[in-house]
């Protein structure tokens, strides 16, 4: 009947069609241009079919459809807004036309149904779904709405309040869920789907099943039975202040409840086309896509590397534990080496309370997690190091230290295998220096704490080989982590940017400005917690070794040139919530966690480095002054081949340090302002504060052509 690259309507007996999505040369299906048209296709063919009854539809695949291709999204959100609008209704008439089919339809919903592909499935007259499956409307999690006629099919189903919890959450629904909300009329084990869908249609046709009316209510107004509206704007106005599509969905629902169908879906395909264009939805498209890339390439990692058979941590305590417990948690058992019982008692302590975490989270069963701990072998000497192939040197920042163990280990493993030293800030370069194979040694970065933090920095001193940096980055993949592989340099990426930035914020108090305003402005811009709480976080005095370390290597453009807070704190002890003073005063609340206080003990105490006494900016001049310099370093890092492409950067700081990712990275908030924007604003700051605001040759040259970094 019809036969498409995605889709295909066959003849079933007794007057039944089935349409069957069925990608060809993909394990999914999906819902692009290409798809929609064919299934326009296949609706006209199935409208002309002789002596039709009625249709069913299903998927050839494990999951029904997992959604939209998000890669077209790029080049549609680009066009002026009147025109998305337009192409977002064109793309209706395909759904329009499913639904307006004049015999019963039944949509078999066999795995996933997540987007475009649930807002299909709502098309039909009847859902069944298997029992393992799950459906849902995930698009705020690229600051979307639906737009496939989601916000106006759910809410006429399961009502209003009920369509707003689902969309605005964005989460997955279970098969029980769904059933229990009226959004699918049965769930059965799978075996049984084809069966039971056959029978509730067959139903439907000899008029058992009212199919009618239904249509004639999804026709219709909403029931709209939201509560507390104006509660629910400011609760979002609270938790997502960034991300406008929860909010506009909301209103989206609540405006278009009392319309009929028709006139709802061309209101939501105007907000559609409204929210596509915002900077939201801009970064977390790209985000998507940034994503997609990175897993791409941790496929390549692993096909030039196998994952470690035995690894080692040197260094127990919090980090070697918490390495210690990713590593054994994913399936690569590890030898935890210290020279102190008691280091090696507390990392043992720390991989066991990870566990148990685990288990109490009901993420691992005790049996497994009792297994896994099992593998890590804790020891005060080096049994055992024979046999691994790879060894993470763990222990504390000091360059002749982590010297001196590397070369002692190196002696005792085989000749195959990789070293890696987990370091922020040392050069790999000299760490390498005193070892006889620097072709099998990197940098291995971990971001603590270790099991939460995704990102880790695989770093290639100048002799590291292709294989021995695959090596890591397939062991880091295969911990859940995310690596990012970047060039030996002061600080390699993250820690380079997050000085730059630092070093702004540092010039910011130095001119007078009060920390907690940056504090307040920074995180109001989407940063997790503002720089002055950040370096109390941190500590004082690692953050101070860490900036000094990092600005000297990059010389005066870098080096703050004058006496900054972070050095006064730490020479009056205040090192932050380690010692429950720094930027702020901390005491412990009610769980046992630092809170937070204002301490004017502080203020005071800055005073002594703001020569020309307490001073207010606006706002913006903040952001831009603590922001660009990252920008710039970020700019130079790629240029200089430090990392290897514009994702890469701003994945590394999205992951690594928490950029706020309705912004998509330093440089994906560069094109999103313009480069010619950003170039006069560092031109202007650099006249005033000196070369931290440099452009570099490239920024100028990029915003004289319009290019982007994306």
């Amino acid at each position: 009947m019809f036969e498409g690259k995605s889709i295909r309507a066959v003849a079933l007996d007794n007057g039944l069609v089935e349409l069957c999505y069925d990608r060809q040369q993909s394990a999914i299906n999906k819902f692009d241009i290409q798809t929609v048209n064919e299934l326009k296709q296949a609706i006209a063919a199935i409208e002309s079919h002789q002596g039709l009854k009625g249709l069913l539809i299903t998927s050839a695949k494990d999951s029904f459809i997992v959604g939209a291709d998000i890669f077209e999204f790029t080049e549609l959100f680009a066009k002026p807004e009147p025109e998305v609008e337009a192409f977002n209704l064109s793309q209706n008439e395909a759904f329009r036309a499913l639904e307006a089919l004049p015999v019963p339809t039944v949509t078999v919903i066999n795995g996933l149904a997540l987007g475009g592909g649930f807002e299909a499935a709502m098309t039909s007259d009847y859902r069944v779904m298997a029992e393992e499956a799950s459906v849902g409307l995930p698009e705020v999690n690229l600051g979307l709405i639906p737009g496939f006629g989601g916000t106006v099919r759910l809410s006429r189903l399961v009502g209003c309040q009920e369509a707003v919890k689902w969309i605005v959450s964005g989460k997955p629904c279970s098969a029980k869920s769904a059933l229990a909300s009226g959004a699918v009329d049965q769930v059965v084990p799978r075996e049984e789907l084809r069966r039971v869908s056959l029978e509730l249609l067959n139903r439907a046709i000899e008029g058992a099943e009212p199919w009618q009316q239904r249509r004639e209510n999804r026709a219709g107004q909403a029931r709209n039975d939201l509560q507390d509206v104006a509660g629910q704007r400011e609760k979002l106005a609270r938790s997502r202040p960034h991300e406008p599509a929860p909010r506009l969905a909301l209103d989206l629902i609540e405006r278009a409840a009392a319309l009929n169908s028709d006139m709802a879906l061309k209101e939501e395909a105007k907000d559609f086309a409204k929210v596509a264009k915002t900077q939201s939805a801009a970064s977390l498209v790209q985000l998507f896509i940034n994503d997609q890339f990175l897993k791409k390439k941790a496929k390549e990692y692993a096909s030039l590397s196998d994952r470690p058979n035995q690894a080692a941590v040197l260094g127990a305590g919090i980090m070697g534990g918490g390495i210690a417990f990713t590593s054994a948690s994913r399936g690569t058992p590890v030898i935890m080496k210290d020279i102190a019982q008691k280091a090696l008692d507390l990392g043992m302590e720390e991989a066991r309370k990870l566990f148990s975490k685990q288990v109490s989270g009901g993420r691992l069963s005790q049996e497994k997690a009792n297994t896994a701990l099992a593998s890590i072998k804790p020891v005060l000497e080096y049994h055992g190091f024979d046999k691994v192939d790879a060894v993470v040197e763990a222990v504390v920042e000091n360059l002749n230290l982590k010297k001196s163990v590397l070369a002692e280990v190196e002696a005792l493993v085989p000749d195959d295998a990789v070293l890696a030293s987990n370091t922020s800030s040392l050069s790999i370069t000299e760490l390498a220096g005193v070892l006889t194979r620097p072709e099998s040694f990197v940098g291995m970065h971990f971001f603590n704490p270790v099991p939460v933090m995704p990102l880790v920095e695989i770093i290639r001193g100048p002799r590291t080989s292709d294989a021995a940096a695959a090596k890591m980055a397939s062991y880091a993949a295969a911990m859940g982590k995310t690596p990012i592989l970047v060039q030996d340099c002061p600080g390699f990426l993250v820690n380079r940017l997050l000085t730059a930035y630092i070093v702004g914020f540092l010039r910011l108090i130095h001119d007078g400005v009060d920390f907690m305003e940056i504090d307040r402005v920074m995180e109001d811009f989407g940063w997790p917690m503002g720089p002055a709480y950040l370096q109390d976080v941190v500590g004082m005095d690692t953050a101070v070794h860490v900036v000094d370390i990092i600005s000297e290597g990059y010389g005066d453009r870098m080096a703050p040139g004058f006496r900054h807070a972070l050095t006064l704190m730490v020479e009056n002890e205040r090192f932050g919530q380690k010692n429950g003073k720094g930027f702020y005063r901390y005491e412990k609340d009610p769980n046992g966690r630092p809170k937070k206080e204002r301490d004017a003990e502080a203020v005071t105490l800055l005073a002594e480095v703001q020569p020309n006494g307490p001073s207010e900016i606006p706002e913006a001049e903040i952001i831009d002054r603590t922001i660009l310099p990252m920008i710039i370093e970020a700019s130079r890092a790629l240029e200089e081949g430090v990392v290897g492409s514009a994702i890469e950067v701003d994945m590394a700081l999205i992951l690594g340090l928490g950029f706020p990712r309705h912004l998509g990275g330093p440089l994906k908030f560069a094109d999103w302002q313009g480069l010619d924007r950003i170039v006069a604003k560092c031109e202007h700051y650099q006249q005033k504060f000196g070369d931290l605001y440099a452009p570099t040759n490239r920024m100028r040259e990029m915003a004289r052509l319009g290019e982007c970094y994306h």
